[in-house]
């Protein structure tokens, strides 16, 4: 279906919003979450990660639902036809997956040793191995904007890095920066698993065409599957003493929730939005999260060397998706 022109545009930026919203409130809440201290046990972000990815499927499968004009049969039918006929296909789907729950928990792990801020801006990272990773499996070719972003980037998440003169107990800095270290290799595992786990999955939707929600499921059942799987591995002790949902909360709830959107708000971005658009979605994010900690988490004292790594991170986000178009390969469509 080919909607109008008026109407896509209102999509596109309508799930721009969504996307600038849900990142900023997902890093704010989840980072408050893992600091919160309280009387019981804190929530386990394996059980958190499984949580998402159910509540992930039942709302594509709602809105496969829907789009099949609410009619089980026709529903149960395309399900088994995209699911069970074509397991091969479904079955590549397997490592994306897998990927994914690792990524999911990395950034538990980064969001409990970094504050939010630090966190958006070296997360970053992830469109450097992006790129490397399009550049090797999908052959892409990347302009000289593209590559001097990636130099902006790198310069930028440097900076980011930088340690900060303070006084303080000697003691106290060195387990600071030691948990600093945990978080800042958490999230740089991160950015490779969100590279190479995006390209691939890029690489499948070229090869077949299928519904963006079936795609979603079948992700979504994979990554419960090793969500399961690690959950009983790492933390089956804990679950057998106070059980999978300890520490739960109405916070807890919302990280769980704004984890399962996310997805399903990149799958919107990416159908109606265009590169450069995400690019100032993300930055716009890195912004309002940094304004927010320092505010109102308390956990976050800029630096004049931080912000000039936020606004090299910026420019290099902008500069990525920017592409030259020469004035002759513009066309008039009559």
């Amino acid at each position: 279906m080919v909607l109008p022109s008026s109407h896509s545009s209102r999509l596109k930026y309508v799930s721009l919003g969504v996307l600038v919203l849900q990142t900023t409130s997902l890093v704010l809440t989840m980072r408050y979450s893992r600091t919160l201290k309280e009387d019981g046990p804190r929530y386990l972000a394996s059980s958190a990660v499984v949580s998402a990815e159910v509540l992930k499927i039942v709302t594509c499968t709602l809105l496969v639902f829907m789009e099949n004009n609410f009619s089980c049969r026709a529903m149960n039918q395309l399900l088994k036809e995209e699911i069970v006929y074509k397991l091969s296909q479904t079955l590549k789907l397997a490592i994306p997956a897998g990927i994914y729950t690792l990524q999911n928990n990395l950034l538990y792990v980064a969001l409990s040793n970094l504050d939010a801020a630090t966190y958006q801006v070296t997360y970053q990272l992830k469109i450097l191995t992006t790129a490397l990773f399009s550049v090797s499996m999908l052959g892409k070719k990347m302009g000289r904007y593209q590559w001097l972003s990636l130099l902006f980037l790198m310069a930028g998440v440097t900076l980011v890095q930088w340690p900060a003169d303070s006084e303080g107990d000697t003691e106290q800095k060195v387990l600071c920066a030691g948990s600093q270290f945990v978080g800042l290799i958490a999230v740089l595992m991160a950015c490779v698993s969100s590279g190479f786990a995006g390209v691939y999955f890029e690489k499948i939707l070229k090869e077949t065409e299928q519904s963006v929600w079936v795609r979603n499921i079948q992700l979504g059942f994979f990554g419960l599957m090793f969500g399961i799987g690690g959950m009983i591995v790492y933390d089956g002790q804990r679950v057998k003493q106070w059980g999978m949902f300890q520490g739960y909360s109405v916070i807890t709830g919302t990280v769980v929730v704004l984890q399962a959107v996310g997805g399903l708000v990149v799958a919107v971005v990416i159908k109606y939005a265009d590169n450069i658009l995400k690019g100032f979605a993300t930055s716009l994010s890195i912004i309002v999260s940094a304004i927010i900690s320092y505010f109102m988490l308390e956990d976050f004292n800029p630096t004049r060397v931080f912000f000039s790594g936020a606004v090299l991170v910026i420019a290099a986000t902008f500069l990525y998706g920017y592409e030259h178009k020469p004035a002759s390969s513009t066309t008039v469509k009559v």
